[in-house]
């Protein structure tokens, strides 16, 4: 068995609650049998180390313990898992990847090394780089991980020539598109998407497939203030954020304090938020994780300030054709090739019926 890999799949369920700290699995083998498991609890909670050395109990005494990311060496909301690890006797520990923060980046290891335990790195170091991409990039920078995500047609299109576009991908796509939302910090979309669309921008639990632990932010780039008060947004659980410009309608903001919105005024950039300075705020309060969900001219403003950090893209077997059909990103665009935003580390993947195009934009 490789218990790396089923470290790397527990990580994977803490993703519905662990940020802004990080999703960790570790798993504790004796005499070629799994004595203990467990991934990272919400914030505040026991991390992964932890769950399995209380499962492991005696038996973890001159045990393996395969971790995701280096066991932090830090009291924060809990003690150090390096202490807890030395004091249950564990022999020696393999780790994924070591952990960036620099409260921690070398010296967990270094401290279980000093401790006599015999440590490993570097065990499915790429899935575990992914596993986290967003915690290591806030980590770094103190920005949230931003994600385009988008579904068109084969010719390329969002919707018909009349504003129609539920659904181009299909139920298995949609579900795909749940369940990411259920894992990540903040959904942002434009005012038009809302105007036009009226999305609820929820992770649903009947198309997660489970219970859903936390409802995303989300967050609506809105510079004059034209959403309407009776946008489903402000109707369903979870929050909303309102970004306008400075100099915002007092009404307006009003209006929608009263159902419930947080309304923040930024700078304006080109006639609409700042998008950087909004991601700057997400990232002080700990946003850690956004996908993007529209519309194109808030696609168009990210990828021309390079603000984006990963693309999903969904491709329907359909052809849309007509002149006035959306295009998924619009702004000033590029006058060469080589000008053009690429992506790498492309994965294509079927989802149903749909194609599924992912990847990193290079940098």
């Amino acid at each position: 068995m490789d218990y790396m890999d089923r470290a790397l799949l527990l990580a994977r369920l803490a993703l519905v609650h662990s940020s802004p700290n990080p999703a960790v699995g570790a798993v504790i083998v004796k005499d070629g049998a799994i004595v203990g498991e467990g991934y990272t609890q919400p914030p505040g909670s026991s991390h992964a180390e932890i769950v399995a050395l209380q499962q492991a109990g005696d038996k973890a005494r001159g045990a393996t313990m395969y971790v995701t990311l280096e066991p932090c060496c830090h009291q924060g909301r809990t003690p150090p898992c390096t202490k807890a690890i030395i004091a249950a006797g564990i022999a020696d520990v393999h780790i994924s990847i070591i952990d960036p923060n620099l409260r921690v980046c070398g010296r967990g290891k270094a401290e279980l090394e000093a401790a006599g335990i015999k440590t490993f790195v570097g065990d499915h170091e790429e899935s575990a780089q992914e596993l986290n991409e967003a915690y290591i990039k806030y980590t770094h920078t103190g920005l949230p991980f931003v994600i385009s995500k988008f579904a068109m047609s084969l010719d390329g299109k969002i919707a018909t020539k009349t504003g129609e576009s539920r659904w181009i991908s299909g139920e298995q796509s949609r579900r795909y598109v749940h369940t990411l939302r259920s894992q990540i910090d903040a959904i942002m979309v434009g005012v038009d998407t809302v105007i036009r669309d009226d999305p609820q921008l929820t992770a649903r639990a009947g198309l997660v497939g489970g219970r859903v632990e936390k409802q995303p932010l989300r967050i609506i780039v809105d510079s004059k203030g034209r959403i309407p008060p009776t946008a489903k947004v402000f109707q369903v659980p979870g929050k909303t954020l309102v970004a306008m410009t400075k100099g915002a309608d007092p009404e307006k903001i009003k209006g929608l304090s009263g159902v419930g919105a947080e309304v923040v005024e930024l700078p304006a950039k080109g006639g609409m938020v700042n998008l950087e300075e909004l991601l700057k705020l997400l990232g002080q309060r700990q946003i850690v994780s956004m996908m993007v969900e529209g519309g194109a001219a808030v696609f168009g403003s990210l990828f021309e300030e390079r603000l984006v950090d990963k693309v999903v893209v969904f491709v329907a077997p359909i052809v849309i054709g007509g002149h006035g059909a959306k295009n998924p990103v619009e702004g000033k665009g590029v006058e060469k090739l080589s000008q053009a935003t690429g992506i790498t580390r492309v994965k294509v993947e079927m989802v149903g019926s749909d194609v599924l195009i992912s990847g990193y934009v290079a940098r």
